[in-house]
């Protein structure tokens, strides 16, 4: 058992810190690791590889990737480049007001779709509005930082915004209207507080802007206004996808599991619905647009994951924590916090998917929406600490250097992880308070 239990985490831990390290060969070094992992259990006489796949949360992926293929037929419909033009009008090329207008945007936006979808499809258009606003270095990183803080609260908020709310969903830990009805009140507060303290605390909007008149603002909006003058909603593409969707809400909110529709089954329904409504983009969907590399990343993701738990070392961790010589409630923080700083170097797929064998165990000595929630919000506050802790940052990254945006004198303007590093900081003070305080009020 010593000799599993070293050998097995190891293979997962060395793994992610391979993928975390090269990017570039990220889906090769998650699928090696996963193979090694079959071979290691095979080896230690914990199970064959046909077993380990028989483990793997099918219903999981199912859903992820059929609201993957949801997203790409909302995106297909031109909707994220209208909203992306009425917030530029909303906010008058103001500061502050941009700032505020995109984050609460893309919180809508990615707590409904998949959040990478929506920052492709939005972040251009805002770097675009920043080039002729003129905004200076310090703008330029707390604004598209609580952008990246706001798109991971979005998809903390609901049960099918992220990966790790979808987890929750289809493995049955909380329903549908249980979740979204803890979950997204929190958020929301730290949404608030963070827009709150980057304005008038932080407050980069006071930053010198080379368009500081009435005029130079009226002047941004006009240009956007005209580069957009096209973006108009494809509404046969948008609707059915809406009216799709709605009835997906309905039926997860609605349908007790004793039924058969379970959550998969629901989303699997819904989202071929919508695209057979629309064959002919269905069809181009399904054949070049599903995510393949998420899907392969979570699959080997899950099988070093039930490796590792077939070492028993999760349930020694659980056992571990309900030892510790604390109330059950200082046990919960202390592993909440974990799940933060975890995250924030492993990523949310890999510290999700291994730390809710451990919240399982703590859900039976306390309230559940305490436990999965506060675990679900930490996650999100790790997913927020650098940079590379979530998908959406590097291609963040990758969207600012195309853009070449400079200042008023003429330097490049960067956004890497050096940049983004305060507002993560302070993201993630902000959003595991939240999670701990959520934690405490529940279970007093």
């Amino acid at each position: 058992m010593l000799l599993s239990q070293s050998l097995l985490p190891g293979i997962l831990v060395l793994t992610l810190l391979l993928q975390a390290a090269l990017p570039a060969r990220r889906l090769l070094i998650v699928n090696s690791g996963a193979g090694l992992a079959c071979l290691a259990c095979a080896w230690l006489g914990l199970g064959t590889a046909a077993e380990l796949l028989a483990e793997v949360p099918w219903d999981v992926l199912v859903m992820l990737v059929a609201l993957g293929l949801l997203s790409e037929m909302i995106a297909d419909s031109r909707v994220f480049g209208f909203f992306a033009l009425k917030s530029t009008r909303l906010s008058r090329a103001d500061p502050a007001r941009v700032l505020v207008t995109f984050c609460v945007g893309m919180y809508v936006a990615s707590g409904v779709v998949n959040n990478l979808t929506a920052l492709i499809l939005v972040l251009p258009v805002l770097l675009i509005l920043l080039q002729l606003m003129g905004v200076a270095q310090r703008y330029l990183a707390w604004c598209l930082g609580a952008l990246l803080v706001s798109c991971n609260l979005g998809g903390a908020a609901t049960p099918i915004g992220d990966f790790p709310a979808i987890l929750l969903l289809g493995r049955g830990s909380m329903t549908f209207t249980a979740y979204l009805s803890h979950a997204l009140p929190a958020t929301l507060v730290a949404l608030g507080a963070l827009l709150t303290v980057v304005l008038v605390v932080v407050r980069p909007q006071r930053v010198p802007q080379h368009q500081t008149d009435d005029r130079g603002a009226g002047l941004s909006v006009a240009v956007m206004g005209a580069l957009y003058r096209n973006a108009r909603i494809d509404w046969p593409v948008l609707a059915p996808a809406a009216v799709m969707l709605a009835l997906m809400l309905a039926g997860w909110t609605l349908l007790p599991r004793s039924t058969g529709m379970t959550p998969e089954l629901v989303c699997w329904l819904g989202v071929a619905g919508a695209l057979v409504l629309r064959p002919a983009l269905g069809e181009t969907l399904l054949r070049r647009r599903v995510d393949v590399e998420a899907a392969l990343f979570l699959l080997s993701l899950f099988v070093m994951v039930g490796a590792v738990r077939r070492s028993g070392l999760f349930r020694d961790a659980a056992e571990l924590l309900a030892a510790l010589p604390v109330s059950p409630l200082l046990q919960l923080m202390a592993f909440l916090i974990l799940a933060g700083v975890l995250t924030g170097l492993f990523s949310a797929g890999p510290s999700m998917a291994a730390l809710l064998d451990v919240a399982q165990g703590l859900a039976t000595r306390m309230d559940p929406p305490a436990v999965y929630v506060g675990l679900a919000l930490s996650v999100c506050a790790g997913s927020s600490l650098f940079l590379t802790a979530a998908t959406s940052g590097p291609m963040a990254q990758t969207l600012t250097e195309r853009a070449e945006l400079k200042d008023t004198s003429g330097t490049l303007l960067r956004f890497g992880f050096v940049e983004f590093l305060p507002v993560g900081i302070l993201s993630f003070a902000i959003i595991q308070c939240v999670a701990l305080g959520y934690a405490l009020l529940r279970v007093w």
